[in-house]
C-alpha cells in the first residue's frame, strides 16, 4: 500500500510518498511560496529527474494537483495513477484535549480540528488547507490525522495544569499541549530499543533541536512532560521564539513600543529568539559561522574575530537547554540517556558539545571525536565509563505519520 504524507504550512507543503510494506520512500518533494508565486521541488527516489522549478501555485489546491501531476507524470512520475495512492496522513499541529492519538478524518474529527484554530492560529489553518485540497484531488481516499500534541497527552495533571485560575483550564482548554510528539515518540522508542530497555524502566529525555525546540521527559516509553505550552512559543529558546521569559515582558514591551498586544506577540513570535540576539539571522549555521565556530573540529576560527552577539546567542540557547535537560532528571527521578535530533540536534557537534559542558553534575559526557560523527542510525557520542547515554538519532515524523495513516485504516 502507498501512503502520502502531507505537512502543510501557511506557504508552503512538505510531502512524501511512501511505500509501506517496506516502508520504502517513493517520491517526497515541497511545495513553497503557495499564494505568492509557487515553487516545486519533486525529487522521485526511483532514479527519474528531479523537477525544481517556479509554478504559479495561488493556493493550496493548485499545490496538491502539482505534486499529483508530479507522481503520475511520466518524466517525473513513481506511479501510474492516482488509484495507487491508498491514503492520505496528515502532519495536525493541535488535538487540542480531545484527540490523544491519531484519527481517521471524518466531519465529526474536522469540526474538533477547526475548533483548534483558536489554540494554534498559526498552525491549523494551513492544516485544514491541506486535508480539503486534498479531499478535492482525491475524493473517497481515506484521510488521517495526526497530531502533534497526542504523544504529550500522558502527562499526569501537575505538569500540564497551568497556575492560573482553574476555569481556563475548565472553561477554555488552557494546559500545557507540547509539540513535536511524533518526533519525541520515534526517537525514544528508538534509544529504548537501542538501550535494551524495552521491558525495564526507561528514563528518557529527547532534544528536538531546529529552528523550531522543545524537550520531552520520557518515563517508559511516555511522555510525562515537555518544554513547549499551549503554544509552540514557550521552553528553550528557539530560532525567533523567546522560550521561556517573564510573561511580564509582553506589557513592558508592548508599553516601550507602542503596540497593541497582537504585534507585540509577533515581535515574541517572529523576531526573539536567537535572532533577536544576534540580529542578523536565526539560521544556527549562519550564527556559528559569524561566531567562528569551525564544525568540523569545534574550534574557533582565528583568522576573523568572532561576532560577540553571534556567541552569546549560540551560549543562551546552550545555557537554557542544558537547564531544562537538568530540571526533567527531577521529573524522571533519574536519567538513562539523552537524545539529541532534528535539524541542529543531528548537526551540530558544536551545539551537543556546548549543552553537554553544562551536564557534568548529571554525569552525562560526551566523547568530543565521536561527537564530530553523522549519524545515519544511532549514533553513540558518549564517554568511556559513563552511565548516562549520549545519542544522536535522525527523527522521521513521517513514517510516524505513515504508519499510524495505515494503522487507522487497516482497522
Amino acid at each position: 500500500m502507498n501512503v502520502l504524507v502531507i505537512n502543510a504550512g501557511s506557504s508552503s507543503l512538505k510531502y512524501q510518498l511512501f511505500e509501506m510494506e517496506t516502508e520504502t520512500i517513493l517520491a517526497k518533494g515541497l511545495c513553497d511560496r503557495i499564494g505568492i508565486g509557487g515553487h516545486i521541488k519533486h525529487k522521485p527516489e526511483n532514479g527519474k529527474p528531479t523537477y525544481d522549478e517556479d509554478i504559479t501555485l495561488p493556493t493550496h489546491a493548485e499545490a496538491i494537483s502539482a505534486v499529483v501531476e508530479k507522481l503520475t507524470s511520466e518524466k517525473y512520475g513513481v506511479i501510474n495513477s492516482l488509484t495507487e495512492i491508498n491514503a492520505i496522513g496528515h502532519r495536525t499541529v493541535h488535538g487540542g484535549r480531545k484527540f490523544f492519538g491519531s484519527a481517521l478524518i471524518n466531519d465529526d474529527v474536522l469540526e474538533v480540528i477547526k475548533d483548534c484554530v483558536r489554540l494554534a492560529p498559526l498552525h491549523i489553518p494551513a492544516n485544514l488547507m491541506g486535508i480539503d485540497a486534498c479531499t478535492a484531488a482525491m475524493p473517497g481516499v481515506p484521510q488521517v490525522a495526526v497530531f502533534d500534541t497526542a504523544f504529550h497527552h500522558t502527562m499526569p495533571e501537575h505538569a500540564y495544569i497551568y497556575p492560573i485560575p482553574y476555569k481556563y483550564y475548565e472553561q477554555n482548554d488552557i494546559r500545557r499541549y507540547g509539540f513535536h510528539g511524533t518526533s519525541h515518540r520515534y526517537v525514544s522508542a528508538i534509544a529504548i530499543e537501542y538501550l535494551g530497555l524495552q521491558d525495564k524502566d526507561s528514563k528518557i529525555i529527547t532534544c528536538h533541536l531546529g529552528n523550531g525546540s522543545s524537550l520531552a521527559a520520557v518515563k517508559n516509553g511516555k511522555s510525562i512532560d515537555t518544554t513547549m505550552g499551549v503554544t509552540p512559543l514557550e521552553g528553550v529558546p528557539m530560532g525567533t521564539r523567546t522560550g521561556n521569559i517573564d510573561p511580564s515582558l509582553v506589557d513592558i514591551i508592548s508599553s516601550i513600543e507602542g503596540t497593541a498586544i497582537k504585534e507585540t506577540m509577533d515581535i515574541l513570535n517572529k523576531k526573539s529568539g536567537v535572532l533577536g540576539i544576534y540580529g542578523k539571522s536565526s539560521d544556527f549555521r549562519d550564527i556559528e559561522l559569524a561566531a567562528g565556530i569551525d564544525e568540523s573540529s569545534e574550534q574557533i576560527d582565528s583568522s576573523a574575530p568572532p561576532d560577540k552577539r553571534a556567541q552569546l546567542a549560540l551560549d543562551v540557547f546552550s545555557y537554557n537547554t542544558a537547564k531544562l535537560i537538568g530540571s526533567y532528571v527531577v521529573a524522571l527521578g533519574g536519567l538513562d540517556a539523552i537524545v539529541f535530533t532534528a535539524g541542529i540536534g543531528e548537526n551540530s557537534s558544536y551545539v551537543r558539545k556546548a549543552i553537554c559542558d553544562w551536564l557534568g553534575g548529571i554525569g552525562a559526557y560526551i566523547d568530543e571525536k565521536k561527537n564530530t560523527g553523522r549519524a545515519s542510525g544511532v549514533l553513540d557520542i558518549t564517554k568511556s565509563g559513563c552511565n548516562v547515554k549520549t545519542l544522536v538519532i535522525p527523527t522521521n515524523e513521517e513514517l510516524v505519520i505513515a504508519r499510524d495513516t495505515i494503522a487507522l485504516i487497516n482497522k
